[in-house]
């Protein structure tokens, strides 16, 4: 296995803090690259993190990759798990989870399935995943494993110490310079959207409120 160097870089508390302030599809209005596939999506209602990649590549079920993963996360970290197109076998689990939640991770997120849905849910431990199978991963190891390594999740490239941004509508992965250069657009349509919903209800003619709506 490789790639299990701790992560050293923090990310700005400030840019989280205006990261979370954001509602992330607003970001779509203006990028086109870093969102996960929508087949990932948010295994607990009512959820909305924002938080540093931690990153597991897990080759051939190989349990212990996780393991190794879990045991470098710090607060506010996101664990971010490539299974190599595996939906049979589930790395996360309720023991899983706890581990992460001990941690003081934000999330988790599998580009594959879960189990222990049940446990999941009541441990409140924001989960982002495919599915869910019965089916898990084993306690073998496997040399194509590697932690703390650019992985592919979702379609997307993930480096350690990436922005991790997922909530009900789905996962966005940037990184930090990326994130602080649309954090304040994106902050200011946000407080522009509620003078737009109150206008369309008060009965404006659409086209002179939404862009592009009059030739």
């Amino acid at each position: 296995m490789t790639g299990t160097v701790r992560l050293t870089q923090a990310l700005d508390p400030d840019l989280v803090s205006r990261l979370q302030a954001v509602s992330f599809p607003t970001i779509g209005h203006f990028l086109e690259e870093g969102f996960l596939d929508s087949g990932v999506r948010s295994m607990l209602p009512n959820v909305h993190i924002v938080g540093r990649a931690v990153t597991a590549r897990v080759a051939s079920a190989d349990a212990f990759a996780t393991n190794r993963a879990l045991a470098l996360l710090e607060p506010g970290d996101v664990l971010v798990i490539e299974t190599g197109h595996d939906t049979a076998h589930a790395p996360v689990g309720a023991v899983t989870a706890c581990a992460a939640q001990c941690a003081g991770a934000a999330g988790i997120v599998v580009d594959g399935v879960v189990t222990d849905i049940v446990e999941l849910r009541s441990a409140g431990l924001p989960v982002f995943a495919r599915g869910t199978s019965v089916l898990t991963a084993k306690r073998t190891f496997d040399a194509n494993s590697a932690v703390n390594v650019p992985v592919l999740c979702g379609g997307v490239t993930v480096n350690p110490g990436d922005v991790v941004m997922a909530d009900d509508n789905g996962v966005l992965v940037l990184s930090p310079e990326n994130a602080a250069a649309i954090v304040d657009l994106a902050l200011s349509t946000d407080r522009d959207e509620p003078d737009i919903l109150q206008r369309l209800r008060s009965g404006a003619v659409i086209g002179t409120v939404l862009p592009g709506g009059m030739e």
